[in-house]
Parts: C-alpha cells; sequence; structure tokens
C-alpha cells in the first residue's frame, strides 16, 4: 500500500520543522499562501505550504490552514508578529533618515507598526546632498543612532560617494542599486513586467510617466502606493536594507 503523508492543521503555537532548510519554529500566522515560523530566537521566516514540505515530532507532514483562519490579522505588512495595541510612546533620540517624502510613506505603510510598537521616527532629509553636515549637526551616540536610507547606492554612484563621507559607528547607511524609491516596488503591481527603460540625465520619474502616457507625474505615486500591500510587493535589496536599518537603530 502506498504510503500517504499526513496533512495537518497548521495552528497557531504548532511548532514544526522545514524538512529542507532545517528551520525550526512555532506558528504564528500567514502570508501570501506561506506559512510563517518563529524561532526561539525570534526570528521569522515564510514557507510555502506545499506537500510533505515539514516535519512535525520527525515525521514527514503536509501542512493545511486551518478551517478558522484568525492567523492573518497576526502579522503585519512588514512581516512581523503583531504587537499589541499599546500607548502611544515618547520617541527615542534615534532614527531613520530616507531621502523624501514617498520613502517616508512607503516604509509607514509596510514598517510603520514595527516603527511605533519601538517608537522610532522615520524622517525626509528632502534630498542627501550635505549628507555628512546634517549628519554632524545630528550628532549620532550610543543613545541617539541614525540610520539612513538611500537610493542607487551603488559603486561610482553620487549617493555612494556621498555615503563615503560619512564615518560614524552610531551611524548606519544602507540602500538599494534603484534609482528611485518607485523603481523598488515591484512593477507588476501596475501590470508591468518591468519598468520602462529611461534615457540617462532624464528625471526617472517623468521618463517612466512619459513611457506610460501618465500626464500627472505627482498623482502617479498615490496610486502606485496603493497596490503596495506587503513586503512581497517590495523588491528585496529595499526590504532587506530597511531590516538592517531597524535593527541598528532599535539595538540595545
Amino acid at each position: 500500500m502506498r504510503y500517504k503523508v499526513p496533512e495537518v492543521e497548521a495552528e497557531i503555537g504548532l511548532v514544526v520543522e522545514c524538512a529542507e532548510s532545517g528551520f525550526c519554529g512555532a506558528i504564528v500566522g500567514f502570508e501570501h499562501g506561506a506559512v510563517t515560523l518563529e524561532d526561539r530566537f525570534g526570528k521569522l521566516r515564510n514557507f510555502p505550504l506545499e506537500p510533505a514540505a515539514f516535519l512535525l515530532d520527525g515525521q514527514v507532514t503536509t501542512l493545511v490552514r486551518p478551517m478558522r483562519d484568525t492567523a492573518r490579522r497576526l502579522i503585519s505588512k512588514s512581516g512581523s508578529v503583531l504587537a499589541p495595541k499599546q500607548r502611544a510612546r515618547v520617541a527615542k533620540a534615534s532614527r531613520i533618515w530616507v531621502e523624501g517624502v514617498h520613502d517616508a510613506e512607503l516604509l509607514e505603510k509596510i514598517w510603520g507598526h514595527d516603527l511605533r510598537a519601538e517608537a522610532v521616527v522615520v524622517e525626509p532629509m528632502h534630498g542627501a546632498d550635505n549628507l555628512a553636515a546634517i549628519v554632524r549637526a545630528f550628532e549620532p551616540g550610543p543613545g541617539r543612532r541614525l540610520g539612513i536610507l538611500l537610493d542607487h547606492l551603488v559603486s561610482g554612484s553620487k549617493e555612494a560617494r556621498l555615503a563615503s563621507t560619512v564615518d560614524n559607528e552610531h551611524v548606519l547607511i544602507a540602500g538599494h542599486p534603484y534609482v528611485d524609491v518607485w523603481a523598488a516596488v515591484k512593477p507588476a503591481g501596475v501590470g508591468l513586467r518591468h519598468w520602462p527603460e529611461v534615457p540617462k540625465g532624464r528625471p526617472w520619474k517623468a521618463g517612466v510617466c512619459a513611457a506610460l502616457g501618465v500626464a500627472d507625474v505627482d498623482g502617479f505615486w498615490p496610486g502606485l502606493l496603493s497596490r503596495v500591500d506587503s513586503y512581497h510587493d517590495l523588491e528585496t535589496p529595499l526590504v532587506n536594507a530597511v531590516e538592517r536599518l531597524i535593527d541598528h537603530v532599535t539595538a540595545a
């Protein structure tokens, strides 16, 4: 008789192990067809609900979503576990700086819960041309950490040159390779395979809107932001950069 892999409902709190990676943790929720596990160190990872993908008490198991599914409410848009609602807290001295308003709005939408739980404020710099000077004016220190998110942080770029002017152990500069934060949003959200190519020297946002036949450049962003529901809608380099910055400014 052919062996049938048992199916088990993925109840919150059930401890399982990913058969492929060996990651072991308790089930804390679901996100886009995947189960979210949290290990004993508090690390979260998502794994697809595929047949025979998990070990339960050493036995190969197929996890299925429970009939009574309330787990989705336990996971934030950034993939973290939602903390209980808290009273407003006084903001910490540490800050995360981003280049512009759009960057700040995107971080608020996806990481707002995490940042409020840590009492960390995100502030737009409105450009990074005077980066070294404004960092000095901030006076970073052990209890006053600074995380800075830069667009187009690649070798030889203006942003890379600006980042090289800052040397302070309490400051972390992280970034992504995209010319603008718009490009860090996966284009599939607006029905595109890829973002249009923009000739060098032309403002990227204006070039994209012209290629798409959009007349109102300022009006394009709210629609694009509305298509972002979780970190899955963002390119991995941006997600990784933001997570590093949050870890830096919240470090004990």
